[in-house]
């Protein structure tokens, strides 16, 4: 392992932190955040984590010192590992040092603690939109220009910090590791220039999709500060918002369809809007994967809206609707809270742990597909629940037919990487293990005192705690009951807020580029 060339790396992911960070102090002043004073708290805050950014940043590049720009695949997985490590630290330092604000269950103001930034960082570059903040439009607890810099760890993490380091300053071979390493699904070859070029298409179709959203957000009645940060929310999946009741709290029709079609784009594989962009349509329509993500959003749509109607009232949010504007309702809710979770942004229009059995069980098993492959979306992602079925298929055939030769097919052709299978089956398998000890060690670590304290059944505590952890680990934000959609995560201890921590940087970085980091033969030469 060459540590030096690991440091001179990260040396330019903590400049990148704080150059990105500088944009969100202009939010202080009054003129841009909206606020009614200048903010000196947030202001000073984010200023001196900028100036920790650069003197860690110079610290790693004098240990990394002069050597070659060969990166091999070791050190490329060191390297996005532990930038994102790196992010993470730096990224929470101007909520625990602006003192930012959240209350207990009892009422209690407290100071983010060390655990709650980093936690609050990784859930913004992870693009989970977890939160432990409760009250995010008191300007006195949580200054504007804190929450647009909040907004714009999600912004870096739906691009993903290596793609923006790779898009923007190349690296060569080391840029095609870097990658490699970053975004590790089965749809990842090529040479340096087409990773480099793919790169920048990427950066720029996700750029350009949140200038668009901004301005038809603005159109649409949110201010420019607003906009921005629900387009940046929008586009990487994140679900950060700047209202205490997300999305819902500004009552708009026309936002939440808006919204809606751009969570859509946004668990699409970006090379597919690419090829769009050309007007290869065809491509795009007859794509295997993106086909089933559209079948399953619309068919839990229909599940979630007939099952609704039918079962309870789960859709009313006034005391009256007409015939016709019920309807609507359910269709709306139904859809955006569908599409939220499938696409694990989290953004939230009704309190969907209000709703029967059924479609809140739907909902759950959302959260493991995800988006698609190329996208900002968390999850397994859409083409490995293809493939995973494809395998079981071909391995139950295989029970009574030994001799059978039968290869794994998508779009009309064979997929030849004799390892895929293998891959897939040991990813959804930690997947599985990862749940499992997460879940158990989270109802160990809590205690029942949690739940009974913030207002919830303490039966409650297995269920709950297994859906906070697949809404970590698959990105999601919210999950039900303590963690539903009108809660946060502020009464979990400090333990349970790190071991989300962990689960959200493991679902980000898919496993392999966090796990790697805890074996010591990894670190041998």
């Amino acid at each position: 392992m060459n540590l030096r060339i690991v440091a001179r790396q990260l040396s330019v992911i903590a400049w990148l932190i704080g150059l990105t960070m500088l944009f969100s102090i202009s939010a202080a002043w009054p003129e841009i955040g909206g606020q009614s004073e200048f903010e000196t708290r947030g202001f000073w805050s984010l200023l001196l984590t900028v100036g920790v950014c650069g003197i860690v940043g110079l610290s790693l590049r004098m240990a990394g010192g002069k050597v070659s720009d060969t990166l091999y695949r070791k050190e490329a997985m060191a390297v996005v590992g532990l930038s994102w490590v790196l992010a993470t630290v730096l990224g929470g330092l101007p909520y625990y040092f602006s003192e930012t604000i959240y209350t207990s269950i009892d009422g209690q103001e407290i100071p983010m603690g060390l655990a709650d930034s980093i936690f609050e960082s990784q859930s913004g570059f992870s693009t989970t939109g977890a939160t432990v903040l409760t009250d995010i439009e008191n300007q006195q607890w949580v200054p504007r220009c804190i929450l647009f810099w909040r907004s714009s760890t999600h912004f870096l993490g739906g691009l993903g910090i290596i793609v923006l380091f790779v898009a923007i300053l190349g690296q060569g071979s080391a840029g095609k590791a870097l990658m490699r390493a970053e975004m590790p699904g089965p749809s990842k070859e090529g040479s340096q220039e087409r990773m480099q070029h793919a790169a920048w298409n990427f950066a720029a179709i996700y750029c350009a999709l949140n200038l668009i959203l901004t301005i038809i957000l603005r159109l649409e009645g949110m201010t420019w500060f607003e906009a921005i940060c629900h387009a940046f929310g929008t586009m990487a999946t994140g679900g950060f918002s700047t209202l205490n009741a997300s999305l819902g709290g500004f009552n708009s029709k026309t936002i939440e369809y808006t919204v809606i079609v751009f969570m859509i784009l946004a668990g699409t594989n970006f090379t597919l809007i690419y090829l769009l962009t050309l007007g290869k349509f065809r491509k795009f329509i007859t794509d295997p994967e993106w086909r089933t993500y559209m079948g399953i959003l619309a068919i839990a749509t229909a599940l979630v809206i007939v099952v609704g109607i039918f079962e309870s009232h789960d859709f009313d949010r006034q005391d009256k609707l007409s015939a016709g504007a019920e309807f609507e309702l359910a269709f709306r809710d139904g859809l955006f809270q569908v599409v939220s979770i499938m696409t694990t942004t989290g953004f939230c229009t009704a309190d969907f742990d209000l709703w029967n059995n059924f479609s809140r069980g739907l909902l759950v098993v959302l959260m493991f597909v995800g988006g698609c492959a190329g996208s900002t979306g968390g999850g397994m992602k859409v083409i490995r629940i293809i493939l995973y079925t494809k395998i079981l298929g071909r391995e139950v055939e295989r029970s009574f037919h030994p001799a059978v030769v039968r290869h794994i097919r998508l779009a009309g052709e064979a997929v030849t990487d004799p390892d895929l299978p293998r891959n897939i089956l040991v990813y959804v398998g930690l997947i599985g293990a990862i749940i499992v000890m997460s879940w158990l060690g989270l109802t160990w670590i809590e205690l029942d005192r949690t739940w009974i304290e913030a207002g919830h059944p303490a039966h409650n505590k297995l269920i709950d705690s297994g859906t906070a952890v697949c809404a970590t680990l698959h990105n999601i934000g919210p999950g039900l009951g303590i963690v539903g959609a009108t809660r946060n995560y502020a009464p979990f201890s400090d333990s349970s807020k790190i071991l989300f921590t962990l689960l959200m940087m493991l679902g980000r970085l898919e496993l392999f580029a966090v796990l790697v980091l805890v074996m010591p033969s990894f670190w041998r030469d």
